[in-house]
């Protein structure tokens, strides 16, 4: 049986979710945007962007124009339209190639009660040029940019889904690229054989 805060996190991120996915899918050159952190009540939630408007996006809803890469800023985090300040958080901008994705990414890192991360969402969705990221969309453009290979991105699901000590072992050696060294050797003992 669900809890009440379990239901109304459902309620309010399946609307936000809904009506992101009622848009039209833009394509790979859209910015996406995401709750990285589980749903539901918590100390911090993160919310990742990624795509070619996320410094923008970070520019506008903080009212900075200047980022230091990878330098976390605490800051007011604001939506654009109404100026009303959302949550004072810390913001990190990793230009691309130089992230996870490859792309320009931002992380906002803020209070993670149901309606800072509501509100956030909400914000992030009233950008034109941003949409609410696929199950594993950030995932996939770092594979579709050359940060990681097949092989590292089946890790990467091995590590979230790893349940005992043994699996993570596993999991993170394989995303570390154990697998796809293995597989490198012997494509090239069977070319030597040719």
């Amino acid at each position: 049986m669900k809890s009440v805060l379990q239901r109304n996190a459902n309620n309010i991120f399946g609307s936000i979710t809904r009506r992101c996915y009622h848009t039209v899918y833009q394509g790979r050159t859209s910015t996406i945007y995401a709750l990285a952190t589980s749903a539901g009540k918590s100390s911090v939630a993160i919310i990742r962007i990624s795509g070619p408007s996320t410094r923008s996006i970070i520019q506008k809803m903080t009212n900075r124009e200047k980022w230091t890469p990878r330098k976390a800023v605490l800051t007011n985090i604001s939506d654009p339209s109404s100026l009303e300040i959302l949550d004072k958080g810390m913001v990190l901008w990793f230009p691309g190639p130089a992230s996870y994705t490859g792309e320009d990414c931002a992380e906002l890192h803020v209070h993670g009660s149901l309606s800072v991360i509501h509100d956030t969402l909400s914000s992030l969705s009233s950008f034109s040029d941003a949409r609410l990221a696929l199950p594993g969309e950030f995932t996939r453009r770092a594979f579709e940019n050359g940060k990681m290979d097949l092989t590292e991105v089946e890790g990467l699901a091995d590590l979230l889904d790893a349940q005992t000590s043994a699996q993570r072992h596993l999991a993170l050696s394989q995303m570390q690229g154990s697998l796809a060294r293995m597989y490198e050797e012997w494509r090239t003992e069977i070319i030597k054989c040719m």
